[in-house]
């Protein structure tokens, strides 16, 4: 007997990864040009020189046995010390080297700490509109999801709705912002409103309530918006990181988890999310990548690019009709659909060769999520289909 529930993940694709492959059949049978594909996050913008730069350097320059050997299973202790030296100069937050477990991408750092932090039934608070893969993560780790639904007028927290839903088996409250799939950012008066909630929930059932910040779009944020760095607000936040977006470096799966020493047990916390690394084979990223990145760690790729096509369909849409709440960051908007049914306009789209996410598999039914991580070309080209989508529902 097989293991029923991997069964199901293994084979059904998530809506996103269906819509990309269906997006590369239809360029084969009408053009790539006539396809407008928003599916899936997969940066536009290529990484900076430096980044290839370095990786050449590093090859030509290092001992290819130590190159490419095993590092230390937490990561390279050297690329560790810079990544830390590159926290404390941008955020002016405390941090070494030893608080740092590099992580194949995001998502592993994200189930190390779901794994390290929960026992089973415990309950892990998130915000809709949600990344999808949450809640694979958070049932893989033996643990609950607890949803609170979306303020689609901004997308910013319903704080009632949080204070009523945390009960003495909240563990974690997952934090993603700037947020996908809507694009907003959190204020630094939320930051702080929802600190000194959580400070006194955690006062109040005797056990601290952590953070999980999945900060992958932290530098992709437009018109000089403020992206709060949580841990200086709320001790107990352990970050997520990723390179995958800021370095568009998606396909080399580099990542970190903070655990600062201001975390509850910290050094416990940190032993619990490397043997959750270690249960989950998550030991030892890739060694030059490591090297790589923590190199670059200060530099991002040309988002100029993303704020053009922000600025771009934002207004071209809310010109055809469309309902949009502007994005402060990442390369997501997340429309209204115009009807109620979502999953229908979305197939609806697909008639205009226009690829875009129903919003019912984030948390948020009546939305689209429209990934605009494509050249400025594709999204000005892109509105004729949005136009006749428009006119076609219109009619």
């Amino acid at each position: 007997m097989l293991n029923e529930r991997m069964v199901g993940l293994g084979t059904q694709r998530s809506v996103i990864r269906e819509l990309f492959e269906f997006g590369k059949k239809r360029a084969a049978e009408v053009g790539a040009e006539n396809v407008f594909d928003f599916s899936i996050g997969n940066p536009s913008v290529p990484a900076p020189d430096q980044v290839n730069e370095t990786a050449i350097r590093l090859i030509r320059e290092m001992d290819p046995v130590i190159l490419h050997g095993y590092t230390s299973a937490q990561g390279d202790a050297g690329a560790r010390k810079m990544i830390a030296d590159s926290i404390k100069k941008r955020f002016d937050f405390e941090v070494n080297a030893d608080n740092l477990y590099i992580t194949v991408g995001a998502a592993a750092g994200l189930c190390c700490c779901l794994n390290g932090l929960c026992n089973p039934g415990d309950e892990v608070i998130v915000f809709a509109p949600y990344f999808p893969e949450y809640k694979v993560f958070i049932e893989g780790a033996g643990a609950c999801m607890k949803l609170i639904p979306a303020d689609v007028e901004a997308f910013q927290i319903d704080f009632q709705a949080l204070e009523d839903a945390i009960g003495p088996k909240t563990k974690a409250v997952i934090v993603n912002s700037p947020n996908n799939p809507s694009g907003c950012v959190y204020s630094e008066e939320t930051i702080k409103k929802l600190a000194d909630l959580l400070s006194a929930k955690s006062a109040k059932y005797g056990e601290p309530i952590f953070i999980i910040a999945d900060e992958p779009y932290r530098e992709i944020a437009f018109d000089g918006t403020f992206v709060p760095y949580i841990p200086k607000y709320y001790d107990n936040t352990l970050v997520c990181y990723s390179w995958s977006k800021s370095l568009s470096l998606p396909g080399e799966r580099l990542g970190y988890i903070m655990v600062s020493d201001r975390v509850t047990d910290h050094e416990l916390v940190y032993a619990a999310c490397a043997g959750a690394g270690r249960s989950l084979g998550y030991v030892n990223a890739p060694g030059l990548f490591q090297r790589v990145c923590a190199n670059c760690a200060d530099l991002t790729a040309d988002i100029s690019i993303y704020e053009t096509n922000r600025n771009l369909l934002v207004n071209g849409l809310r010109d055809l009709g469309y309902h949009v709440v502007e994005p402060g960051g990442t390369f997501y908007m997340f429309p209204r659909t115009l009807i109620e049914d979502d999953i229908a306009f979305c197939e609806k789209a697909k008639d205009f060769n226009l690829l875009i996410v129903p919003g019912t598999g984030f948390g948020c039914p009546g939305h689209t999520r429209i990934s605009y991580c494509v050249p400025t070309e594709v999204a000005k080209r892109s509105l004729k289909a949005f136009a006749d989508l428009a006119d076609f529902y219109k009619k």
